[in-house]
């Protein structure tokens, strides 16, 4: 289903002001610039949760995405949801109801009576444990109830000249790890390193599943060559971070891999 920017607005008008839950990635990021645009900078404020299993590169780039758009921007500090120390299967439950209860709270706080936020379509479709804790809390998804799916997120924000529009999915450092596996903020900062170090090399798509002290890569197909050519670079930069044993996915970059 195809909408103008016009309906777009249109309809973030209707909502009127609201407090955005900001990730920084493409689907927050064209919801807070469409909000600026149409309400103006003090009918919205992004606010986005830092926990610990978050990819820190993520909050200094949501920082500076703000700044770029002229938007208040407040980040809400928050702790590991209880049961969530062993990664249970029904984490993003879990998470997403204790990260929006903070942002309604702080969104009070600084006068806004509603918190919106960028699921669209594609998610909805999806297994997304999440959106049913953003239901309970009476969160509304705007792309969800204009039927936008994200193929329709990057369209609008490669016109909008937005810089996220190409920007991978991203999702927190959990999902790197089994389900009912205990993590330590050690591991966690070994798997945001070893996937820093593979950014930083020039794959784009990339994910380092930890199991245990093995580092299964996962990138992009059209790159898979290049990692066994780059093989001895990976394996020596990855193994710096604690990992003994480095592998390559076949498969290739998938969302959700360690979900089975």
């Amino acid at each position: 289903m195809e909408h103008s920017h016009g309906e777009l607005i249109d309809h973030l008008e209707a909502l009127g002001a609201a407090a955005v839950a900001f990730s920084g990635g493409a689907d927050s990021t064209l919801l807070l610039a469409l909000l600026r645009q149409r309400l103006g900078s003090k009918q919205v404020i992004a606010l986005t949760a830092v926990t610990p299993y978050m990819v820190r590169q993520e909050i200094g780039d949501a920082v500076a995405l703000t700044s770029k758009l002229d938007v208040r921007h407040e980040l809400v500090e928050m702790p590991v949801p209880e049961g969530m120390e062993v990664n249970p299967t029904d984490r993003c439950y879990r998470c997403k109801r204790a990260m929006y209860t903070h942002l309604l709270t702080s969104a009070a706080e600084y006068g806004f009576d509603r918190l919106i936020d960028g699921s669209n379509r594609d998610d909805a479709d999806e297994q997304r444990p999440g959106l049913r804790a953003l239901r309970e809390l009476g969160i509304r998804s705007p792309f969800i109830e204009l039927g936008i799916d994200k193929a329709a997120v990057r369209q609008i924000a490669r016109e909008m000249d937005l810089p996220t529009w190409h920007k991978p999915t991203n999702a927190c450092l959990l999902t790197r790890i089994g389900f009912n596996v205990r993590f330590s903020m050690d591991q966690l900062q070994r798997i945001e390193e070893a996937e820093r170090f593979l950014l930083e090399l020039g794959y784009t798509w990339v994910r380092v599943r930890c199991h245990g002290d093995l580092a299964r890569i996962e990138v992009a197909p059209v790159q898979r060559e290049r990692l066994l050519t780059d093989a001895a670079t990976v394996i020596e930069g990855v193994q710096r971070f604690g990992f003994r044993y480095v592998t390559m996915d076949l498969a290739g970059y998938q969302t959700g891999s360690m979900n089975e």
